[in-house]
């Protein structure tokens, strides 16, 4: 496995009291990819792992002095390891009856004999899915910022045109103070799938989707199709937005709230305004120029009140 697939060295534990298991699953990958630390005794590792906690939890069902289930429990039980991720190593006989892995909590799981081509890609793919997971937004479950650096950072890498779209709402300050948190967090989702929708809609595409955080969003589309797409998602929001104000509100097309200032002030409706980096041409070298392109862009585009989007034109 190349080390690329790795951003940083993983520290994984390994509880088991086999030693051809510790060397199976050392020889998997290079230390510098991957680094064991392997311990044969359950109980004695509990201290090592919330001190040290790793990046991945190996249990050998075979343990001598605790269940492999127990250890589960017990790290699975503290919130701050709550997401740790935790493969079970198992015989074949230990599946003759069914577990209730809703119960358990482990993440996967290995059968004896073990296939170490096998082994390595579960072992990954266990990785993988921990990072989306905690990476997700837990409101829209839409990929987190890491996941939206990385995609920016790999198409810039592979040297692809792309354009990405940063997509941010106006005035929901304002919707939040007067409304309440869990109305925002309803126009929050509704953004969340009109964007993924509208983008969605555009069959057979490369295309991604992702929740920076609060009220900031991002797409990433084919440079030419990005108009279009701005257009499609702008009239969707507009469409869908006034829904979640109340009738005379409205009616009035705007609110009274309080600014950040603590002035009482009239509000207009919330808008979309939509900030558009190309990369074309291998323009774009570092995730970070885009993000500086786009800061200049949105200040552009909320001088409009209304929804709009503005699309960075310059060339390389």
């Amino acid at each position: 496995m190349a080390s690329s697939l790795f951003p940083r060295q993983q520290h994984g534990t390994l509880l088991t009291p086999d030693p051809e298991l510790a060397a199976l699953f050392r020889s998997l990958w290079d230390p510098a990819e991957v680094n064991w630390t392997v311990i044969d005794q359950g109980r004695r590792a509990m201290e090592i792992l919330f001190n040290e906690p790793p990046d991945i939890l190996v249990v050998d069902n075979r343990l001598e002095d605790i269940k492999s289930t127990e250890v589960v429990t017990i790290v699975k039980s503290e919130n701050v390891y709550r997401q740790l991720p935790v493969i079970l190593c198992l015989d074949s006989a230990d599946l003759e009856q069914p577990w209730n892995w809703n119960e358990i909590e482990a993440d996967d799981f290995l059968v004896r004999p073990f296939q170490p081509t096998q082994a390595r890609e579960r072992v990954y793919l266990t990785l993988c899915r921990a990072s989306r997971a905690m990476d997700a937004n837990p409101l829209t479950k839409l990929p987190g910022n890491t996941s939206i650096i990385q995609r920016i950072q790999d198409l810039i890498d592979r040297q692809d045109d792309f354009a990405l779209a940063y997509c941010d709402l106006d005035y929901f300050k304002s919707f939040n103070d007067k409304y309440g948190f869990s109305r925002g967090d309803e126009v929050l989702m509704m953004t969340a799938r009109v964007i993924a929708n509208t983008i969605r809609g555009f069959m057979g595409v490369k295309s991604f989707v992702g929740h920076i955080g609060g009220d900031d969003f991002v797409f990433i589309v084919p440079a030419d199709i990005a108009e279009e797409a701005c257009q499609r998602v702008v009239e969707a929001f507009d469409a869908i937005v006034p829904n979640f104000y109340d009738a005379d509100d409205r009616e009035r097309e705007s609110i009274v709230s309080t600014d950040r200032q603590g002035e009482v002030r009239t509000f207009p409706l919330m808008a979309l305004s939509i900030a558009v980096v190309f990369n074309t041409g291998g323009r774009l070298k570092h995730f970070g120029e885009a993000s500086a392109i786009a800061m200049g862009l949105k200040k552009k585009a909320k001088e409009n009140v209304k929804s709009c989007y503005v699309l960075d034109r310059r060339t390389p």
